[in-house]
């Protein structure tokens, strides 16, 4: 690992927190306690509880010249089609206080079920995602231990199941929702036909989930004359390694997390509110990323940060969110070498993301009708892949959405998502245009329902 660069990284994120912590107005839900501790007072030694996300989605994307598809023209999990029905999720889990022994213990135990980039590779029937443990023994300085959801981003941190659209941005679904490299070096798979014939994932491992297996330091104070103003922080120490519950290496990875929110009303994970708040994280990834025949595995620094606000309130809901990414920037499931180019895993090549750059933000808001059960939502999200390469490429998505609440644990959810993308220091249908051209739109429609003890 590169110690100055760590340097520089962790110095810039202290500031950035401590400009949070002294922030005088701040949105919403504390995921850090939600999922990380039980109410005050509780003395339930389990709560079974669980959720069943189905859905449908359709996209009307065209193939490349020679009729072959990339996996942003095609439905994921399985990339096998453009129109499909999918339980993507199907989620079962326990929490509770560790009765009779110590009410200052938590435990969180949640399995998945469901067809998704978590247990589509090999074909896994089901694949715990989190095991924790947290003790609230010392004040201020609460300990989380185990598997669970490392403290970051917004869309990451949040519960899956009050997430208002179906699908992640593409900052998120790409720079954050991390694929881990190969133990040995693996060609990219070339487009494929629709239904393909080799496959469109040639990664042996799932996606991150958001998750690590660490230990994390945290806690929140009420502040203010009125007590109405919430201080949050995380501190995480990690494998890296996602959610295998071994590590492939003897790096390690650090989360910082920090969040100022001036909170309105209510509690749970819609409270009303607005906060503001600011995440880094730091590592390294080991792979064996150069096609010369040889097994020499290489250490390459992978870092990320954002920022962001959300405010909510009487219905009414806005947010935005500005990510970047430097190091293993993921190309796409079919480009285990992280890059799209020859000479991949060395410095100075277009198109390697072992080295390269990447940015993105959205914003988003949404509106619960009053005296309804319906909601309008809409969404705008950038991502600049490869940010500064000849090969960047540039996405673009624009969703609009509708829900439907049949009660507060069920609903069904309409997105229509304008979507598009180009590699800028190309012509149309020269270079990455070639396969980028012809992503066109694409329709979801995904009933969530939730259920608890």
């Amino acid at each position: 690992m590169n110690t100055q660069h760590f340097r520089k990284r962790v110095t810039a994120g202290a500031a950035c927190l401590g400009l949070l912590l002294g922030a005088t107005n701040a949105f919403g839900a504390n995921w850090l306690t939600l999922q990380g501790t039980e109410p005050a007072g509780a003395e339930r030694l389990a709560k079974v509880w669980g959720f069943v996300q189905v859905q449908y989605q359709d996209d009307q994307s065209d193939p490349n010249g020679a009729g072959g598809y990339i996996p942003p023209k095609l439905i994921q999990p399985d990339w096998e089609s453009q129109s499909a029905f999918n339980v993507n999720r199907a989620r079962i889990g326990v929490r509770g206080v560790a009765m009779p022994l110590d009410q200052k213990i938590n435990y969180f135990l949640l399995l998945e079920l469901g067809n998704n980039g978590i247990t589509e590779p090999g074909d896994s029937f089901a694949k715990a995602t989190d095991a924790s443990v947290t003790f609230n023994h010392v004040k201020g300085a609460r300990v989380r231990a185990g598997l669970f959801k490392y403290p970051g981003a917004e869309e990451g941190l949040q519960a899956i199941h009050v997430f208002d659209y179906i699908n992640f941005t593409w900052v998120t679904a790409q720079m954050l929702l991390e694929r881990f490299p190969n133990k040995n070096y693996t060609p990219n798979i070339p487009p494929q036909q629709s239904p393909p014939e080799t496959g469109l994932n040639g990664f042996d491992n799932g996606v991150g989930a958001f998750r690590d297996v660490g230990v994390q330091l945290f806690d929140w104070f009420m502040v203010g004359k009125e007590k109405d103003l919430e201080l949050s922080y995380a501190a995480m120490i990690g494998n890296g390694n996602g959610l295998n519950f071994s590590d492939n290496d003897s790096n390690k990875d650090f989360y910082l997390y920090a969040s100022a929110e001036k909170i309105f009303a209510g509690a749970g994970p819609r409270r009303q509110g607005v906060k503001i708040f600011g995440w880094l994280q730091n590592g390294t990834r080991t792979a064996d990323l150069t096609n010369d025949g040889i097994f020499n595995p290489e250490e390459y620094d992978r870092d990320r940060y954002g920022f962001g606000v959300k405010y909510l309130r009487k219905g009414l809901r806005i947010t935005a969110e500005y990510m970047v990414g430097d190091g293993m920037i993921w190309q796409a499931p079919q480009n285990p070498s992280f890059g799209i180019g020859p000479g991949q895993g060395r410095p100075g090549v277009p198109g390697n993301g072992a080295y390269a750059e990447a940015k993105g933000f959205y914003v988003e808001g949404g509106y619960r009708i009053k005296g309804t059960p319906w909601e309008l939502d809409l969404r705008y999200d950038q991502y600049n892949r490869l940010d500064g390469d000849k090969l960047q490429i540039d996405f673009d998505r624009t969703t609009i959405g509708v829900q439907y609440f049949f009660n507060p644990r069920v609903r069904a959810a309409f997105n229509y998502e304008i979507r598009s993308a180009n590699a800028p220091n190309f012509g149309p249908g020269a270079g990455p245009n070639a396969n980028l051209d012809g992503i066109d739109d694409r329709i979801g429609v995904q009933i969530t329902a939730i259920w608890s003890q």
